[in-house]
């Protein structure tokens, strides 16, 4: 797998994902109808018109959710046990129908679980820009990860 064990990850680093997904219509029709999210700013176009935006707004939870898949691969793919929590949310900027993400990510903290022996806790700092390089949206996340298998004796 791609992904890093917990030793591997190194406060300060950063990494900018090579991953970039422009967003369409059918991409916000479809997450907006499946999380059961009426939202007119995201489905109505007649609606959206008459708001300051003058169009609808990508949906900012499936707008959270690409940012982090973007960093999964270079960062917890097949060592990652599960997130513990997401702070400081934010999303700065709209996002819109044909606006291309990028994600980067910063290694904010690290310590051994007090728990689990063999699992570790890292904290991500996760950040989407735009085609502009607009800052679209960011989180911090704390996941719980695999500490590197130690060999057997």
């Amino acid at each position: 797998m791609a992904g890093l064990y917990f030793e591997e990850f190194e406060v300060g680093r950063e990494y900018h994902h090579e991953f970039s997904r422009t967003v369409t219509e059918m991409d916000n029709t479809m997450f907006s109808l499946m999380t059961m999210n009426p939202q007119p700013l995201h489905l109505d176009a007649h609606f959206s018109e008459n708001t300051e935006f003058g169009q609808r707004l990508f949906n900012s939870l499936y707008t959270l959710g690409i940012m982090i898949g973007m960093s999964v691969y270079d960062t917890t793919l097949g060592t990652t046990i599960g997130n513990l929590g997401m702070t400081d949310v934010k999303f700065p900027k709209p996002v819109f129908h044909g606006d291309t993400l990028k994600a980067h990510t910063k290694i904010i903290s690290k310590r051994l679980s007090q728990s689990r022996p063999t699992q570790g806790i890292v904290e991500f700092e996760h950040t989407a820009t735009n085609q502009r390089g607009e800052v679209v949206a960011s989180c911090r996340r704390t996941g719980l990860m695999h500490c590197k298998p130690q060999p057997k004796a």
